[in-house]
């Protein structure tokens, strides 16, 4: 009855993020120093004056985080082929304890994630993560103490050069390309 009851709540979740649209226009996020998937440390300073997409998945995921990083992947791809310059990637573990910078590199790896633009991060605690996300994006995250599956939302959010979100769009399932490159050539232009 408690996974019935925990499928239940996770589909609901991702139900309400996908029908979220642009609602989070200019709502900045407080700052952020993590390590990245070199070991090295990358924080919103990094991003200062840059696009940047967001999204929260962890690696032993079986459900909605493989797609999510394969259109992440994509997006990426979508962004170089149209010639777009400064637009970064950020990955946000929800699983920091198994998720080291090693097991990320090799995650981002199968992804064919160019690391030059997509940063996959960890090096904080899951009660750290579960505070952080809701707070800045709206979202849950939650790891059950009974299973390795971490309920989170399947939102990519988009952020202008001063780190505010300013959209975002279903990232597992019909996501809109087209709509998202738009958007980021806008925020460019400001």
């Amino acid at each position: 009855m408690r996974k019935f009851s925990l499928l239940i709540l996770l589909s609901t979740i991702l139900i309400l993020s996908a029908c979220s649209s642009a609602a989070k226009s200019g709502s900045p996020i407080k700052d952020f120093n993590y390590t990245d998937q070199d070991g090295k440390p990358f924080g919103l300073k990094d991003l200062k004056d840059k696009v940047w997409v967001a999204d929260f998945v962890f690696t032993n995921c079986t459900t909605v985080c493989p797609p999510m990083s394969s259109n992440m992947s994509q997006l990426q791809q979508d962004v170089k082929d149209a010639g777009l310059k400064d637009v970064h990637f950020v990955s946000f573990s929800i699983d920091p304890a198994i998720d080291t910078p090693e097991v990320l590199k090799e995650y981002g790896e199968a992804f064919a994630a160019d690391f030059s633009t997509w940063h996959f991060l960890t090096g904080y605690t899951q009660e750290e993560i579960e505070d952080y996300v809701p707070k800045n994006f709206k979202t849950i995250v939650k790891k059950p103490r009974d299973d390795d599956q971490v309920i989170h939302g399947v939102s990519f959010y988009l952020l202008n050069k001063k780190g505010e979100i300013i959209a975002d769009y279903p990232g597992n399932t019909d996501v809109p390309f087209k709509q998202i490159i738009k958007d980021i050539k806008s925020a460019l232009k400001q």
